[in-house]
């Protein structure tokens, strides 16, 4: 497994890394408790030292199954969790629970969740989404304090627009931001990605499979769980999985080309961008998994990029990326 460093910082992570929500939130029912243990063993097995999690998905519960599987790789590993929700009233749905970036939350966030990943210190704490009712200044200067205590190691930011990376950084320094970022979702590179560059802070996207659909596992005919986030999803609408088919189209035709999958082409193109990129592909299933890793074998040239890049700016993605509620916390 190649290793990738998050920016200038002294985070040095696999390549890919796992994103861990689906296991237990969002993606349909929790998934086997032995089987996703399983699987984050074998992720381990085959290299994979960067796990993503967060206090809300369950909430709870994904803290508890990543620290109960990952406990016999103490030191081994790199685990990523987030606070900045309000979880209080236990909601399940994605959405439900409002931002709450106060410093008593966040403490309180931190206590919980270094005693379900059963770890003296956080790797790497994200905040989830901004607190527009919060200053970032406030928000970096709380997690500086957790830093020199102890409980963590490094500040991450998801979803946070350019300007609100600048003023965090400028308090504690940012080692990762977490946003969308593949294929279908270029926005990051307007702003974000210039930024980070600029800064030196690592970029980890998440989704960069497109939520599954970049797969090309999905089409219009695709039923969902009832649980599944996705039925909520504009884009992922029977109309508009139909019309977003034509970004499957391109990365199929690469695919056939480098005797690859759709999902390895769509992550080579990810990994090939920066240096400093790490994606979270999340799955529940091992050979998606080996799958997923199988795009670090894949060698895209300047032309495949620039073809890549050239089609995929030429197709207009139909539907938002996320229902309104949540839509209206990112970017802050």
């Amino acid at each position: 497994m190649q290793t990738r460093r998050l920016g200038k910082s002294n985070l040095e992570v696999s390549a890919l890394g796992l994103g861990c929500m689906g296991m237990s939130f969002s993606y349909g029912p929790p998934k086997d408790k032995q089987e996703m243990i399983s699987l984050l063993h074998g992720a381990v097995d085959r290299g994979v030292t960067f796990f993503d999690t967060a206090e809300v998905y369950g909430p709870f519960t994904n803290e508890e199954l990543v620290g109960e599987a990952l406990d016999p790789y103490r030191g081994k590993v790199v685990i990523a969790t987030k606070f900045g929700f309000d979880v209080s009233g236990g909601e399940r749905r994605p959405g439900a629970a409002g931002v709450n970036s106060k410093p008593e939350n966040i403490k309180r966030a931190v206590e919980g969740s270094l005693k379900r990943l059963r770890v003296e210190s956080i790797d790497l704490l994200y905040q989830h989404r901004v607190d527009p009712n919060v200053p970032i200044e406030d928000v970096a200067g709380t997690v500086k304090e957790l830093i020199r205590s102890g409980k963590v190691k490094h500040f991450g930011m998801s979803e946070a627009a350019a300007k609100t990376i600048r003023r965090a950084h400028a308090v504690q320094p940012v080692t990762a931001v977490q946003s969308e970022y593949s294929l279908w979702w270029r926005k990051p590179e307007e702003e974000v990605v210039p930024t980070l560059e600029e800064l030196g802070i690592g970029f980890v996207p998440y989704s960069p499979l497109g939520k599954g659909f970049l797969t090309g596992k999905i089409d219009e005919n695709t039923k969902f769980e009832s649980t599944d986030f996705r039925n909520t999803v504009p884009r992922f609408s029977a109309e508009n999985r139909k019309v977003n088919q034509a970004m499957v189209d391109v990365l199929e035709q690469i695919a056939t080309k480098k005797k690859a999958t759709p999902a390895q082409i769509a992550l080579a193109w990810l990994l090939a961008q920066k240096p400093w990129i790490a994606p979270i592909p999340g799955t529940t299933k091992l050979h998606r998994l080996e799958e997923n890793i199988g795009a670090l074998e894949v060698k895209l040239t300047p032309d495949d990029l620039r073809e890549m890049g050239s089609a995929s700016s030429n197709i207009k993605v139909q539907g938002e990326r996320y229902p309104e509620a949540l839509q209206r916390m990112t970017g802050l």
